[in-house]
Parts: C-alpha cells; structure tokens; sequence
C-alpha cells in the first residue's frame, strides 16, 4: 500500500481553515521548543524534581523562585514543559 493509498484510509476531518487532514496527522502534531527551554527544565528537574508536579501555577512559582529567567514568557514555556514531561513520565511509567 501507498503512502497516498494509507493516508486516504483515516477518516477524513476538517480543521478550522477548512482544510482536510487524516486522523493519523492531526494525533501527532506538537509543540515545537527550542533546546534552550528543554535543557533548563530538564536541570530544574534534575536538581528539584521532588518539587515540581502537574499543576502549571505551582510549577511557574518554583522556576521563577529557582532560576533568575525575568521573561515572563520563557518562564511559562519551562513550566509548562515541566507540566507536560512529567504527564509523560507518568504515562510510561503504567
């Protein structure tokens, strides 16, 4: 089977522009992030990973308590990227 045969056989849905995309597309699609969020949430990890848990508020308070990042953004982006490897780790670890 084809490449365009395979991908012909996922039911066919819309996205908000109109355009149709397989189902086997739109479940792998994710964030891309730059090694510099993931390096410095991996140390967070690495150093205080008994502190951070799931919940994304409590996780923005300890990277700014535990980092000198001022960007309110790329503060954000650590925490979330923290929220969402330990969901991962939680995943992979059933």
């Amino acid at each position: 089977m084809g490449a365009e045969a395979y991908y012909l056989s996922f039911p066919k849905t819309y996205m908000n522009d109109g355009v149709v995309c397989g189902e086997k597309w739109r479940n792998h699609m994710g964030n891309i992030r730059p090694n510099y969020i993931k390096s410095l949430a991996s140390q967070l990890l690495e150093e205080h990973g008994d502190v951070f848990t799931t919940d994304f508020g409590q996780n923005k308070e300890y990277v700014t308590r535990y980092t000198n990042v001022e960007s309110k953004g790329i503060r954000n982006r650590v925490a979330g990227y923290i929220v969402r490897s330990l969901r991962v780790k939680a995943i992979r670890k059933k």
